[in-house]
């Protein structure tokens, strides 16, 4: 088997999940989730300067699998994403994903980085950023519908960015629950409480994250549940056909979303007129649009997810992994110093051996 001589070959940066996983171990999960959402903001607050689209997406009976692209004048990004719901009936993961930062200059990869775990870290991040600029200052409570691979980094951002410090916490898969329980079980500063059903939990809560992974229009949260001064964190809907709230739940509220032409496809506003009013978040963390007008307001943060905020972590991923010195890197690339008209000749030519590190 060939092998190339890193000292001259086009390697780029990995981050598969073992660094991955270490990073956050060394780190800390609630450092990553506030270092997230430092770099998701820096980001969203220069919205203009991103060429922006919806997420590629092609859908089957079994679920969707997206890319999701985006770049400034530096710097671009994708992410390979797919969403099975079926999946965890054969042990597999409902999502997985991978993502590449790359130079706009050159074209050249930068990173290549796992996204499985990182993304379930930005999605968390994302939602406790927009809660601390849509939902009430001093919120203290929030219920939590849904218990599964999302769950425990939406409790672990909402602590860590808004000092939530009770969850509510129902799931019809009671082990999904106790899985929650078991994961968070001795965090400092949290109460975990099991509900015997969403309207048991949502009952007085400041805050509602509904993170369920069904892939049909559900009604999670109906009219009635619906309390004044409610922010909704709605993350479960977040491709065509799958929603969580009853229409007339988003009717209510003042809707904040992050990129409102994927949202219209994708979101809890598909479900709404096309003309039906939003705000994208971006506005708010800039401050050309308040988040919340008035105390009594029922919010709604729907969540569908945007290729910014996979920018933004993978940014921040490679920031991590030279500040912890993370030296893996992979050989994606031809040699550098070969003549670029002569690619045929690296695998072939008389100085390919040379090329590759043999004498």
């Amino acid at each position: 088997m060939l092998e190339f001589d890193t000292a001259s070959s086009g390697t780029v940066r990995y981050v598969g999940i073992e660094e991955m996983c270490q990073l956050v171990r060394t780190v800390g999960v609630e450092a990553i989730l506030s270092g997230l959402a430092r770099y998701i903001r820096e980001d969203y607050v220069r919205w203009n300067a991103f060429g922006k689209s919806i997420r590629l997406a092609n859908h089957s009976r079994a679920g969707v699998i997206e890319l999701m692209p985006i770049c400034d004048d530096t710097l671009y990004s994708f992410k390979f994403v797919n969403g099975h719901p079926g999946n965890t009936g054969t042990g597999r993961q409902t999502v997985v994903a991978f993502g590449v930062l790359a130079d706009v200059a050159t074209g050249y990869p930068l990173l290549l980085s796992e996204m499985t775990l990182s993304t379930a870290l930005r999605t968390a991040a994302t939602s406790a950023l927009a809660a601390s600029a849509v939902a009430r200052p001093g919120a203290a409570s929030m219920a939590l519908i849904g218990c599964g691979a999302q769950s425990e980094f939406q409790v672990l951002a909402f602590k860590s960015l808004l000092s939530i410090r009770e969850i509510r916490a129902f799931d019809i898969d009671a082990d999904a629950t106790d899985k929650l329980f078991e994961n968070l079980r001795g965090t400092m500063g949290l109460s975990l409480i099991k509900s015997a059903s969403i309207h048991e939990a949502v009952r007085g809560a400041n805050i509602v994250t509904t993170v369920t992974a069904d892939r049909n229009n559900a009604t999670i949260l109906t009219p009635d549940m619906i309390e004044p001064g409610m922010h909704i964190n709605a993350v479960g809907g977040d491709c065509p056909g799958k929603t969580e709230l009853h229409p007339a739940v988003v009717g209510l509220a003042r809707v904040v979303v992050q990129y409102e032409p994927q949202t219209r496809i994708e979101g809890e506003i598909q479900q709404m007129a096309p003309d039906f009013p939003v705000v994208e978040l971006w506005r708010v963390l800039a401050g050309l649009e308040r988040g919340r007008l008035r105390d009594d307001q029922i919010t709604v943060f729907d969540s569908v997810g945007f290729a910014l905020e996979d920018f933004s972590t993978l940014r921040y991923i490679r920031d991590l992994a030279e500040e912890q010195v993370t030296q893996r890197r992979i050989d994606l690339l031809p040699p550098m110093g070969i003549d670029p008209k002569n690619l045929y000749g690296l695998v072939m030519g008389p100085r390919a051996a040379r090329s590759l590190g043999h004498p």
